[in-house]
């Protein structure tokens, strides 16, 4: 339940802070009557992601099991890469993601209402999208009920409250550091969320392996203890993962962490002014 607050919470603030910065911006500049479309669009992206949640739910269920576990695997596989480039994307943009959405909402007003629609609307539905898909991905792994669901609905909750209080100016956080920490531990539940759809294509018949356990645990941790279920609904604990599931699993934490926690890399001052002491030499 914890991990799919942690994605709740981390995806759902991303839009928060969105829908803050643009609707601050029109509001500081005297646009507050271009406001609807703004809304609009808001409105647009999270009926669009309520659907895709939906389709996926409802959808899945008519397929075989077979269908239903190859289409969980490939979608868990996607919704791993689109977080894993999300929370780096976030790591590198945060602290200038507020001037970049505001240019994005002056080229819009000069356009017109239709253009604020649309701006508003890709800013918030990718990440409505993105939730919905590894929420949903993410509940599947977790195979805990409503619990999941539950928690991943108390995050978007906490994420609507902490982006009201940052419009409010009551809330004040350093949001590279946040997401920065938050982004690791989206990392480690995605880790799981991928080794788990390696084990529902091996349910699919599409990857080998599925009776080649890696080592089996279920004494030690039964999966219905209560310390069983809390592995399984922070990290995606499995006490008997195959042999693929676990080299998955550290093919893709070890590096990607790795290098989410790396320190980021800036040219040094001398460097940048290189190139305009050569053009005055020259």
């Amino acid at each position: 339940m914890f991990g799919n607050y942690l994605i709740g919470l981390r995806e759902g603030l991303e839009a928060s802070l969105v829908v803050c910065i643009l609707i601050a911006y029109l509001v500081k500049t005297g646009n507050r009557s271009r406001l609807a479309p703004v809304w609009t669009g808001v409105a647009i992206a999270v009926a669009l992601s309520l659907a895709f949640g939906a389709l996926l739910q409802f959808g899945s269920s008519t397929l075989t099991f077979q269908a239903q576990e190859i289409l969980g695997g490939t979608l868990s596989i996607l919704s791993v890469g689109l977080v894993t480039w999300m929370v780096f994307w976030m790591r590198r943009t945060a602290r200038h993601l507020k001037s970049e959405l505001q240019g994005r909402l002056d080229a819009a007003l000069a356009l017109g209402t239709g253009a604020l629609v649309i701006t508003s609307l890709f800013a918030v539905g990718r990440e409505g999208l993105e939730t919905s898909l590894f929420i949903w991905t993410a509940v599947q792994a977790s195979g805990d009920g409503a619990r999941p669901l539950v928690g991943a609905l108390l995050g978007l909750a906490t994420s609507v409250v902490l982006g009201w209080l940052f419009y409010k100016g009551t809330l004040r956080i350093n949001l590279a550091t946040f997401f920065r920490w938050t982004g690791a531990m989206l990392v480690l539940v995605a880790a799981g969320v991928l080794a788990y759809g390696i084990h529902d294509l091996q349910e699919g018949d599409l990857l080998p392996g599925l009776r080649t356990l890696a080592f089996d645990i279920s004494g030690t941790v039964p999966p219905d203890s209560w310390y069983g279920t809390l592995l399984k609904g922070v990290f995606n604990f499995q006490p008997d993962p195959t042999v693929l599931q676990v080299i998955v699993w550290l093919v893709y934490l070890v590096p990607v962490m790795t290098l989410f926690l790396a320190p980021e890399r800036s040219r040094p001052l001398t460097q940048r002014r290189q190139p305009a002491m050569r053009q005055r030499t020259e």
